[in-house]
């Protein structure tokens, strides 16, 4: 779609107050369409007041209208953390699950308001335009999606933030590039992102982010920290003592986890377009309330559910990092989830210090397979040592086949 067959339609644009929202709105305008803005609040830790967004976008001549996901969005992060849908590098996909809360939340909004077309600022060369447009596709088909970095009128007006500033100058829109970025940072309840500029050469080291949810570990106390945190069915229900909600329970353990360092990942992640991307991430809440989680379920579940489990996460991560949070076999995946996880209740301490997360004690968990007696290498009422002597015997069966039969090259 080009922005020259919006004129007539009435467009809802997602944006953050950037230079790139400014841009593309105060064009649209200028051009005569019929613009409505959408910001989504989805407790973004770098924003201090996030109703600024609304006062850098009226300039632009389109009214501005934010919409609380917050709740939504610690629900997502709940149902991240129950799957422990993690990408590569082993990060936790903060980005990717905002997208899926964004434009779910975002899209009945701009339906009241009569758009038929939703507008995204994503690169043309990322993910983002994928999770925006496939998920605009599933919830409201009926509506177009309008990609301004894939117009190439626009591509070839706006090459870079020069060009955007001094667009906007031409009407009196404050729009400083400032000096080179070194990075750009994406931000939301559960965690942030920073990639591009500086950090596209992997001959950068992660540090030069300045941490925004909390510090290097290096920087972190000196002193272990204990933090305990009750879980019913892998939700985090009370955090040293006080019971909490979702979106508590994320804002209190991004506090904790913060001031410890722990929770920075850097990653070379492979994204849906083929291309590779070098990013630095910052998740606290999610490192330390899914540690926790972690724990319960080595406890409850068996070898076979553990491998069933750890194949689910592994689709369901992906699913959230192409966009298809939504879709059937996720919420199939989720279903399966939903069982092994419903033993996953008890109460976990575990002790941060620098970076690190040390398992202090489990006490609670009703659902707990682990029998000290049948564990124990001390003489016991647990596990008779002599019965394995059957299954050894067995076992040796099929092995001593293999071997006669110079099927094992060692």
């Amino acid at each position: 779609m080009l922005i020259t067959e919006l004129k007539g339609k009435k467009v809802g644009v997602c944006v953050s107050g950037g230079l790139d929202s400014r841009t593309i709105t105060k064009k649209m305008v200028e051009m005569g369409v019929n613009v409505t803005c959408f910001t989504a609040d989805l407790g973004q830790p770098d924003e201090v007041d996030i109703t600024d967004i609304r006062r850098k976008m009226d300039p632009c001549g389109a009214q501005t209208f934010i919409v609380d996901l917050k709740r939504e969005m610690a629900e997502a992060c709940f149902d991240v953390i129950k799957a422990q849908a993690m990408y590569d590098g082993g990060y936790w996909n903060s980005t990717g699950i905002a997208r899926a809360v964004t434009v779910r939340g975002l899209i009945p909004a701009m339906k009241q308001h009569g758009c038929t077309v939703l507008t995204h600022g994503a690169t043309g060369r990322g993910n983002d335009q994928m999770r925006f447009e496939r998920y605009t596709n599933v919830l409201a088909p009926d509506m177009k999606v309008y990609a301004p970095w894939r117009d190439p009128s626009l591509l070839k007006e706006f090459a870079g933030r020069t060009q955007m500033a001094t667009y906007l100058a031409k009407f009196g829109i404050e729009a400083a590039v400032g000096g080179k970025k070194r990075y750009s940072t994406d931000a939301n309840l559960a965690g942030l992102s920073h990639e591009a500029e500086d950090l596209e050469s992997i001959e950068t080291p992660c540090t030069i982010v300045e941490t925004t949810m909390g510090v290097w570990p290096q920087q972190a106390p000196n002193e272990v920290e204990d933090v305990v945190m009750q879980f019913e069915n892998a939700r985090c229900v009370a955090i040293n003592g006080k019971k909490v909600t979702p979106l508590q329970a994320m804002v209190e353990a991004n506090k904790i986890a913060g001031r410890n360092g722990v929770g920075m990942k850097n990653a070379l992640e492979n994204r849906i377009i083929g291309t590779k991307s070098r990013g630095v991430y910052e998740a606290p809440g999610m490192e330390l309330l899914g540690t926790a989680v972690r724990q319960l379920y080595q406890a409850v579940m068996d070898r076979r559910a553990t491998l069933l489990f750890q194949n689910l996460s592994k689709l369901v991560a992906d699913q959230i990092y192409d966009g298809r949070y939504f879709d059937p076999v996720t919420r199939a995946a989720m279903a399966a989830i939903d069982v092994m996880a419903a033993p996953a209740t008890g109460t976990v301490t575990l002790g941060l210090y620098k970076g690190n997360l040390f398992f202090m004690s489990m006490t609670g968990c009703a659902g707990s397979l682990y029998n000290e007696a049948d564990s124990s290498m001390e003489a016991s009422a647990g596990l008779n040592p002599v019965s394995s002597q059957g299954f050894a015997e067995i076992q040796s069966v099929e092995a001593l086949s293999l071997a006669k039969a110079g099927q094992i090259k060692a």
